[in-house]
């Protein structure tokens, strides 16, 4: 029963395509409700904070819209920081080299969990 009071319903699996469109949610983060995302690249789930290494801005440029127009890369709306999307890894822009924070997801039944509070500790 632990493991299910330790995961959160994000959205269901048939929500994410590939390169497409992500979904939002909040969750809390150090005493305060913070933006985050997941995505589907490469047939696996990935989650974030909805904050730009560079400046904590919100990245999606219309809601849900986190990619390229090719559907490669996770662009911030602001300033085009590019960031690989199985890895957070920033590859070209003005925080080249730091990371997205990443959130632990489990897509499970069909459908998407935040696990625990989204660390990767725990």
């Amino acid at each position: 029963m632990a493991l299910a009071e330790a995961q959160r319903l994000i959205c269901a699996s048939a929500a994410l395509t590939d390169g497409g469109k992500g979904v939002r949610f909040t969750l809390e983060r150090h005493g305060a409700t913070a933006a985050a995302f997941v995505v589907r690249y490469d047939g696996r789930v990935h989650a974030y904070l909805n904050r730009c290494a560079h400046i904590p801005i919100e990245l999606d440029w219309l809601e849900g819209e986190f990619f390229d127009k090719f559907g490669l890369y996770l662009i911030c709306s602001t300033h085009g920081a590019t960031y690989e999307p199985a890895t957070g890894h920033c590859i070209m822009g003005p925080c080249k080299g730091q990371h997205l924070t990443a959130l632990k997801v489990m897509e499970r039944g069909g459908n998407v969990y935040l696990m625990g509070n989204g660390n990767h500790d725990g």
